[in-house]
């Protein structure tokens, strides 16, 4: 059955410099990552979520909320706890946004190897568990990739319609839909190695 709730227009931001500045931090990428996936959190829940302590989860906080990428939830803040949530269900920016600024670009750069480094840390930890999953999830996740000939234009084209198809299928899911388990999915594209040519 189809979801028949109205889902409102995914929250979306284009960083400017000094968020992204602020953003190129190990926990503050992670506790953006957990306020977007898990919903409005507290200081304490998050630091336990992510193993850290509660001091240094409320410190990144408040930096984060400083630049707009998180905010306080006041419906849910009861004295002195504090809840926060993600401001933005998306962040944006293209690299040539801080070619200006060196500080930007190395922050970028840094935030792009982090998702590197996420992608092959949750690739890793798929090859140690997937036995636990059913065979239609076995066949359902992984990897592949296709060459082509094109140019930026068109690759930029192609990525913008493959983000639209991706927004359209998570916007008409049911999250309470039997089988229903929640899914990252990476796109990327590269140049081809020198050597291909």
């Amino acid at each position: 059955m189809k979801n028949e709730r109205s889902r409102p227009e995914p929250r979306e931001v284009r960083l400017d410099h000094r968020q992204v500045r602020v953003l190129a931090h190990p926990l503050r990428m992670r506790l953006v990552g957990a306020l977007r996936v898990k919903g409005p959190s507290t200081a304490t829940a998050l630091a336990e979520m992510l193993g850290t302590n509660t001091g240094a989860t409320s410190y990144h906080l408040r930096q984060l909320a400083e630049v707009g990428l998180v905010v306080e939830d006041p419906e849910r803040g009861t004295g002195r706890q504090r809840w926060w949530q993600a401001a933005h269900d998306v962040t944006n920016w293209d690299p040539t946004d801080f070619d200006d600024d060196p500080d930007a670009r190395a922050a970028i750069d840094w935030i792009q190897g982090d998702q590197v480094r996420l992608l092959a840390h949750h690739a890793e930890q798929w090859f140690a568990s997937q036995h636990e999953w059913a065979p239609e999830w076995r066949d359902a996740f992984g990897m592949s990739d296709i060459f082509m000939t094109i140019p930026a234009a068109r690759l930029q084209a192609i990525e913008a319609e493959v983000w639209e198809l991706l927004e359209r299928h998570r916007n008409e899911a049911d999250p309470d839909e039997p089988g229903a388990a929640p899914v990252q999915i990476y796109l990327a594209a590269y140049p081809m190695p020198k050597e291909f040519r």
